[in-house]
């Protein structure tokens, strides 16, 4: 399994994403939490929140993918790890790939709020470091993220439903646009958070999906060297 076909079976995968989560008209399948006596608690559009419960959504269908092209699928061993999905060729456990899945929403003109794409710190700077990494960063073939780009939905005050109102709630995020992407080639030249040691996002929505960032004239080799 080269790189390139890698990229190209995801990039198509992705394409079917998006009726898989959304109902008819673009609004997140997802309406809340379900307790034994079928009571539904609606959630907010906190961004952990809606991060976490697609992660859990998608997951079936990444997996199936990821099998479905010949590959194992090793989540991290702690919460804290990178990458989100390790993809390990069934054939040859020599080639991996790092998939990270990233979300967030848009903001106006074209743009999102933008997101992290991981630590250039130990794990960055030593590629044969086991800190905080599933495998050695050096020995996948290539770092990716798999986004989701939202809309929020204006935000309501959290309820309490029977399950047969089920219907009746409105999603919280709606529109989505994903997208599979080197993480260099969307990689901003600011930090992601703060002052910590985490790489930034570019926050044009249709750079981000082509792949037109900061380092993308350059070369991933300034961007490791930045």
């Amino acid at each position: 399994m080269k790189k390139e076909n890698f990229e190209k079976e995801f990039s198509a995968f992705t394409q079917h994403l998006n009726k898989e989560i959304s109902d008819d008209i673009g609004n997140w399948t997802i309406r809340g939490f379900i307790d034994i006596y079928k009571n539904i608690y609606t959630i907010s559009y906190d961004t952990k929140i809606v991060s976490k419960i697609l992660e859990t959504h998608l997951l079936p269908m990444i997996l199936k993918f990821a099998d479905n092209v010949g590959f194992d699928v090793i989540l991290p061993n702690h919460q804290n790890y990178y990458p989100d999905f390790s993809f390990v060729y069934k054939k040859d456990n020599k080639i991996k790939f790092a998939v990270d899945l990233k979300t967030t929403y848009t903001t106006k003109k074209g743009n999102c709020n933008g997101f992290t794409l991981g630590s250039h710190g130990e794990y960055f700077i030593n590629r044969q470091s086991n800190k905080n990494v599933q495998f050695p960063y050096g020995s996948y073939l290539g770092h990716y993220c798999l986004g989701i780009i939202y809309t929020r939905v204006e935000k309501e005050d959290l309820e309490i439903y029977k399950i047969d109102d089920l219907l009746s709630i409105k999603s919280v995020i709606k529109d989505f646009i994903f997208f599979f992407q080197e993480k260099w080639k969307i990689a901003h030249y600011r930090s992601g958070s703060g002052n910590t040691a985490n790489i930034g996002s570019i926050t044009n929505i249709q750079d981000i999906i082509n792949g037109n960032g900061i380092f993308t004239k350059l070369g991933e080799d300034i961007f490791d060297e930045y």
